[in-house]
């Protein structure tokens, strides 16, 4: 039997970032992943022969950039380029309102529609990011441990305090105001005109639940702003060069070069325990792998629920743990076309970034039913398609004579009353392109080949459980030291020897690295 240091349960970007970090202390590391490729939600794949898109995940905004620098991921390839609008809007005449990095030139877009609000815009864009900025030193550490007993306790409440020290009273309830209140009681202080309210509901976070009219539905403008330190593009996008699986690749090469072993087809079956400490994991095909410590990359759900014995664990953290929010609200549409998307409103002359990008969506109260439908189990013909044309800026993605499109859909269903997925797939699809057609009258004729991924499949292939794309929902209950249960929210498990690496612990979703980083210190500082 192979006996290492660390083992990392699956492949996914989080599972690299930790194995890079292990391996980098001189810790022996095994990575293993069930697929072929690692990479989990983070890949790029053929849609059809010679073409790749990203599968799931599709634009970088949160990567932290102490993972970029730790890592070195530079070194191994990884490039980005600005995604310069990161939206292009259709609005009701017929012309596009775009979301710029430069909050200027937003608010000169949104002049057309209120002199108001273009003066609003840059004090609140610029409000966001100072509250980002407030919260942004507890991305990359662990939240207080509520746990915690004696001087301990005193400790963790003074670390938190310590944060929050400069900040004023108004402040501090600007701030609860603003996380606990309706995207769309924020947009109604602050904004006039419909196509301003819309541009930021746009620039929420996708794949979470909730409509703009349900508390906590803030959250989404501000949880894309906390990885990215103080750049004069605080919280924007970029394209990475080769799609997604150019993160999880250079992630792979940087942890090989310092000493970490990945195995693909390599499926995880259960994780070993002793005396009540994980020692090792078992595959699906008899191999079985020690360990001083196992990391795991799959989420609470999975890992407590499917891959520990259920004696280890006692009924109220199984409990707590089933209760976790998942069912995934959002599909994805992937597309090969023949010919360039013709975007209707962009300028007669337009860069390949203003090309590459389209976001289709209503005003908040036809998205609130969106959801409200979804939620209930009704898979709606009004959808939210945010679509990105990756190839307009990346050459290497397909031939020249095709065009890549890779689009991100919700609200939709985990499971859809009085039916299922793989009935409704294809109808689905076919209402996505017919969306997209609104807005661009060649997309529908171009398709040659698509692939339409569903909530199930977003489990089934890439395990992702219940479909949620964020290893369980991005809301208050389930942030922060509530992540993934109030006890045991340090990366740390009940079981001695086990940590949480993936995305279901702090600080949550999204392409960051930060969870990964922080089990892995969480790990470092254990052996020590």
């Amino acid at each position: 039997m192979s006996r290492y240091d660390a083992i990392v349960v699956g492949g996914g970007h989080n599972g690299l970032t930790a194995a890079g970090y292990l391996a980098k202390a001189g810790m022996s590391v095994l990575v293993l992943e069930r697929r072929n490729i690692v990479g989990g939600a983070a890949v790029t794949e053929e849609v059809a022969p010679g073409c790749r898109v990203s599968s799931c995940s599709y634009i970088a905004s949160m990567l932290t950039p102490a993972v970029i620098r730790d890592l070195d991921l530079g070194r191994y390839g990884l490039k980005m380029v600005p995604c310069d609008p990161a939206l292009n809007m259709p609005v009701a005449d017929g012309s596009l309102v775009r979301l710029w990095a430069n909050p200027e030139r937003t608010a000169s877009e949104l002049r057309r529609y209120s002199t108001r609000d273009a003066e609003s815009y840059v004090r609140v864009d610029a409000e966001l990011k100072k509250l980002a900025r407030y919260l942004q030193p507890f991305f990359l550490e662990p939240p207080p441990n509520l746990s915690a007993k004696g001087v301990d306790r005193i400790f963790e409440f003074v670390r938190l305090a310590k944060r929050f020290w400069n900040i004023s009273g108004a402040e501090a309830a600007a701030m609860v105001r603003f996380l606990t209140g309706s995207l769309a009681d924020f947009l109604n202080r602050h904004f006039e005109a419909p196509e301003t309210k819309r541009l930021f509901l746009g620039n929420n976070v996708y794949g979470k639940h909730g409509g703009p009219y349900d508390a906590g539905s803030t959250l989404g403008l501000l949880f894309h702003l906390l990885s990215g330190g103080d750049h004069a593009v605080q919280g924007f996008t970029g394209h990475v060069i080769g799609g997604m699986g150019a993160i999880t690749g250079a992630l792979a090469n940087s942890a090989r070069d310092k000493g970490a072993t990945i195995l693909t087809d390599a499926t995880v079956a259960e994780i070993r325990l002793k005396d009540g400490r994980a020692v090792g994991v078992s595959l699906d095909d008899g191999r079985e792998f020690s360990a001083l410590v196992i990391l795991s990359n799959a989420d609470p759900k999975r890992t407590f629920l499917s891959l520990v014995d259920a004696r280890a664990l006692n009924d109220e953290f199984r409990a707590d743990v089933a209760a976790i929010r998942m069912a995934g609200p959002a599909a994805k549409v992937n597309l090969v076309l023949s010919e360039r998307p013709d975007i209707q409103g962009l300028p007669d002359v337009s860069t390949p970034a203003e090309r590459a990008v389209l976001s289709i969506m209503d005003d908040l109260e036809d998205v609130q039913k969106l959801y409200d439908k979804a939620k209930f189990g009704e898979l709606s013909d009004d959808l939210w398609v945010d679509c990105v044309f990756p190839s307009e800026v990346d050459a290497t993605l397909c031939p020249p004579d095709r065009f890549m499109a890779t689009c991100f859909i919700q609200y939709v269903p985990w499971k859809i009353k009085d039916s299922d997925w793989n009935e409704r797939r294809e109808a689905f699809g076919d209402r996505v392109v017919e969306l997209i057609g609104r807005h661009a009258p060649n997309v529908p004729k171009s398709v040659v080949a698509r692939k339409v991924l569903t909530p199930l499949d977003l489990q089934e292939i890439y395990g992702l459980t219940e479909g949620n794309i964020f290893h369980g929902d991005l809301n208050l209950g389930q942030l922060f030291f509530m992540r993934p249960t109030p006890e045991w929210s340090q990366y740390r498990t009940p079981i001695s020897g086990l940590y949480l690496c993936g995305a279901g612990a702090h600080p949550g979703g999204g392409v960051t690295g930060a969870p990964g980083r922080n089990a892995a210190m969480a790990a470092l500082k254990d052996r020590r």
